[in-house]
């Protein structure tokens, strides 16, 4: 499911803010034991990176694109590294640059659900369906986040099918389903 820029603003007003504290409890470990030459820049990246989640929570992906690209070009952590991807997968349509970006990102930390569900958005957003539900259950497997179960439910689960030898994509299956959903007795 594809949400207009006012669809996106309404759920991301709606999720946890937990997202934002957790990225920036990562973000002060992140650059607790820094040089203090590096300091400045890392807590301008820090700095960065929680004006872009504000932002990216109210629904401004264009802004959030901005400071989280100043943020990844300053300091690239996985969570940047997936939050950026999301943004440019959503405004430039980068998909594959995306996917790259937030795979690397959790192969750095597979045990970050945020990571996951930002894949799993990029996913959706190429219009991969299966990969999304695929990505969205693994970040499950990790920690229990309600933005993933959210959008597991908006992509929706499909019915078994009426004859389950044959695929799904069988004339007979689609036809006869079709049919038994029309007459409710599916």
């Amino acid at each position: 499911m594809f949400y207009d820029k006012k669809g996106l603003l309404e759920y991301l007003q709606g999720a946890d803010r937990k997202i934002a504290f957790k990225s920036m409890r990562l973000t002060d470990q992140l650059y607790s034991d820094t040089k203090e030459d590096d300091s400045n820049r890392q807590r301008e990246a820090a700095r960065h990176l929680e004006k872009a989640i504000e932002i990216f929570t109210s629904g401004n992906i264009p802004s959030a694109l901005y400071h989280f690209e100043k943020a990844f070009n300053i300091e690239n952590s996985p969570l940047v590294s997936s939050y950026y991807a999301f943004c440019i997968a959503k405004e430039r349509g980068q998909f594959s640059k995306a996917i790259s970006l937030c795979s690397e990102a959790i192969k750095q930390e597979p045990q970050n659900s945020i990571l996951y569900l930002n894949l799993g958005r990029i996913y959706r957003l190429s219009k991969s369906k299966g990969d999304a539900v695929k990505i969205f259950r693994q970040g499950l497997k990790f920690e229990v986040n309600q933005q993933i179960i959210d959008e597991l439910t908006n992509l929706g689960i499909r019915k078994n099918l009426v004859i389950p030898f044959l695929k799904r994509i069988n004339p007979l299956n689609k036809y006869l389903g079709i049919i038994l959903h029309k007459l409710r007795l599916r």
